[in-house]
């Protein structure tokens, strides 16, 4: 509605803008009307300015357009990555509902309030302010994280090796925590303090209570929150902390206002017993297999290269036959109770997980892996890699025309280089090869630990038409916004968009990103002429950039858009 608004506003400024000169044109002069005629110079000059004014209000619908089409596709993405840190967080609420510190509680807590409270009516009131004290005191969690660090802060953190390092050994230490080696608790002298305001009554009592069951489940819900923070953090938004303890509080919530409202329920809930004790060793699995992504980020970041796919592959296949046994009952940890048989959920989850196995190993060799690309390295890490290339060059087809230029940071991306495409690195360098083979640019704004690129890449890019583009139809430019590697003094500078000191590669062209497309998410797909402008359609407007898009058939219009656009600007060179 606002764009129908503004366009009409332009037009009706470039009509109404033309009406007074018409209208100067006639005069009474000693009470006699005449017609003058407007002469050949007359009709020129009225000419050129319906001409001009013409121009200014394309000009200003092409503006307009733009503006619109940049404000929807920054607003497509945001969204999503927040509702996908929201569901993390609540299916992580519905584990911790089922870990030991917490599962039996439920009837206990249920029976307290309808009991206590005298009437059903004032018991589930009761029962829901409960349950929002649990939301607010997680939520009140996430917003300090939120608060102590920006969104600047969040997305520095992410790829920062310190940070990915801590949280590695962060995870595997809760992972053994929920094997059963020890466990992670908070001072008791907090909790018996928050249970001895819990007595007091009233509202401020039942945050009390609400406040007690957060400490004393802590070391179960500690590691899950720890988890979901620190994904949370890595995804860069300043409301990730906060959206992900919402979820995470509202399914912990759920079913405590639930069986207040249907307190009949309770009496189909499984016992408490020796599985809740599974749940928690599984759990503890899963965090030590998650926990090797962080170990990768670094790997891939600082240029280690010794963390690669095989080995990342070989060591989840490990915990993956190893987690199958357990649920088979054939290895058994300090808290498991004594079982002379496997029930049938437990031989289903273990057939799950062997079938998990199998499907990894061939992996191994090079198999792409398409629903776990986001989580592993890059295939370039591939020691062995037998999957063939996509495209022309795996049928034999015409190889295209490469430049003879040596390539700038070439030895810095080897290992997220993509099989059977001639990618530069350096953005002048890329102005000059696509002068000099006559192809359209596209930029990936990209990075080590961009999880969405590598999606991108196993998932899209492998479709043989988008990789035929990729391959013979443009001057792929990778710009790897994460890279530590340091620049030469000479070319450090100050940034005039953030005022910040640029000292690394990847500085160099997240600042490229941010001050020239006004944008900081990666993927980030920019077309590009051989000077460095971005590609117009028929009507002379920019192509928008393009996020990350998982639809092929989206990606490939966006592709062969800008190939048309260049082959049109070419011929009107001529």
């Amino acid at each position: 509605m606002t764009r129908i608004v503004l366009i009409s506003l332009v037009i009706f400024a470039g009509l109404f803008g033309n009406i007074k000169p018409a209208m100067a044109q006639s005069a009474d002069t000693g009470g006699v009307t005449f017609t003058s005629i407007p002469t050949a110079a007359d009709s020129i000059a009225m000419h050129k300015q319906m001409q001009t004014t013409l121009q200014k209000t394309k000009s200003a619908l092409k503006q307009v357009q733009a503006a619109a089409t940049q404000a929807s596709t920054e607003s497509a993405g945001k969204p999503k990555s927040l509702w996908e840190i929201f569901i993390a967080g609540f299916l992580g609420g519905l584990a911790a509902v089922v870990m030991p510190c917490i599962y039996p509680l439920l009837p206990l807590t249920v029976s307290f309030f309808t009991k206590k409270a005298g009437s059903r009516a004032k018991g589930i009131g009761q029962s829901l302010l409960y349950g929002l004290s649990i939301i607010i005191i997680y939520v009140g969690l996430g917003l300090i994280i939120s608060g102590l660090f920006g969104s600047d802060a969040l997305n520095a953190l992410a790829t920062n090796g310190i940070f990915n390092i801590f949280f590695f050994l962060l995870l595997v230490v809760f992972g053994i925590s929920f094997l059963g080696a020890f466990e992670i608790t908070l001072p008791s002298s907090l909790g018996n303090k928050l249970d001895a305001n819990a007595d007091k009554g009233g509202i401020a009592g039942i945050f009390f209570m609400a406040a007690t069951l957060v400490v004393v489940s802590f070391s179960c819900t500690g590691p899950i929150i720890g988890t979901l923070l620190v994904e949370a953090a890595s995804k860069g938004d300043r409301l990730g902390p906060a959206i992900g303890m919402l979820g995470f509080s509202a399914a912990l919530a759920l079913p405590f206002t639930a069986f207040a409202l249907f307190p009949s329920a309770l009496k189909s809930l499984p016992k408490s017993g020796g599985w809740l004790n599974t749940v928690k060793v599984c759990l503890g699995f899963l965090e030590i297999a998650f926990a090797l992504k962080f170990l990768s980020n670094v790997d891939l970041a600082y240029h280690w290269n010794w963390f690669n796919r095989d080995i990342f592959l070989s060591i989840w296949i490990s915990l993956g036959v190893l987690l199958g046994l357990y649920l088979l009952g054939k290895i058994k940890f300090e808290n498991d109770s004594d079982t002379d048989h496997v029930s049938v959920p437990r031989f289903f989850m273990a057939t799950l997980v062997f079938a998990f196995v199998v499907y990894m190993i061939p992996g191994l060799w090079g198999a792409p892996l398409k629903p776990l690309s986001a989580f592993l390295p890059p295939i370039a890490t591939q020691e062995f890699d037998l999957s063939p290339v996509p495209g022309n060059a795996a049928s034999g087809g015409t190889p295209t025309k490469t430049s003879s230029l040596i390539k700038k940071y070439a030895a810095n991306y080897t290992r997220i280089a993509t099989r059977g495409l001639d990618a530069w690195y350096d953005y002048d360098q890329a102005l000059q090869v696509s002068k000099e083979l006559h192809k359209p640019i596209m930029i990936d704004f990209t990075g080590f630990n961009c999880v969405n690129c590598r999606q991108m890449e196993a998932d899209v890019w492998t479709d043989s038409r988008v990789f035929n583009h990729l391959q013979n139809d443009y001057i792929l430019l990778q710009l790897v916004v994460d890279d530590k590697a340091e620049l030469d003094p000479s070319e450090q500078f100050t940034s005039t968009y953030s005022g910040k000191k640029i000292t690394t590669l990847g500085g160099k062209w997240s600042d490229l990103e941010a001050s020239r497309f006004n944008a900081n998410s990666q993927p980030f797909y920019v077309l590009l002429d051989s000077d460095g402008n971005m590609l117009t359609d028929k009507n002379g407007v920019a192509i928008p950039p393009s996020p990350a898009n998982y639809n092929v058939e989206g990606y490939l219009k966006f592709l062969e858009s800008g190939i048309s656009a260049y082959q049109s600007a070419q011929q009107a060179k001529k």
